[in-house]
């Protein structure tokens, strides 16, 4: 597959993971109607669906407490989600473009409830009775995670070695 390609499948990936998050947290939040916090529907004995709001980033961190804070918190994920488009259009090779667009995709999900409510949605509660491994989350936030995951394991795995031009192509012999 050409760069080029990549790239646009890369963005598609991405689209598609945005809008598969924003239509299960309509589908959670007004079809099945777990809209408010604590309200939730058992789907396994190890899963449900649970409402919260998350005013901050990742594991709840840098907190939104004011209306100032939210509008900052959108605007330096959407630098940071700039930041990954730009590491798409540039990269090369599908295995990392791949992995960025899970990032992209799951960055401009987060985005978008921040920007029309003021917190993110998150529903899914992974537990094993009251062990949670996991705080509450949503399909952007795993997509993150995966994608840094990828990026991560490509970039210990995928090393390149001493003298090659490309990586996984051993150096010429003499």
């Amino acid at each position: 597959m050409s760069p080029l390609r990549a790239r646009l499948a890369g963005i598609g990936i991405a689209a598609l993971v945005c809008a598969v998050d924003q239509w299960l947290k309509v589908f959670v939040t007004r079809t099945l109607g777990i809209d408010k916090v604590g309200e939730h529907i058992d789907v396994l004995p190890i899963f449900a669906l649970r409402f919260t709001r998350n005013y901050g980033v990742s594991l709840g961190m840098f907190e939104a407490d004011s209306e100032d804070m939210r509008w900052i918190l959108v605007g330096v994920t959407a630098l940071i989600a700039l930041g990954v488009f730009v590491w798409i259009m540039r990269e090369k090779l599908l295995g990392d473009i791949f992995g960025l667009a899970l990032i992209l995709g799951g960055a401009l999900g987060n985005i978008y409830d921040r920007y029309s409510y003021g917190y993110v949605i998150d529903y899914a509660d992974l537990h094993f009775g009251a062990f949670r491994p996991f705080l509450i989350f949503n399909v952007a936030d795993a997509a993150i995670t995966i994608g840094v995951l990828i990026i991560l394991a490509r970039s210990f795995l995928m090393r390149e070695k001493r003298g090659d031009k490309e990586p996984g192509v051993r150096p010429a012999e003499s």
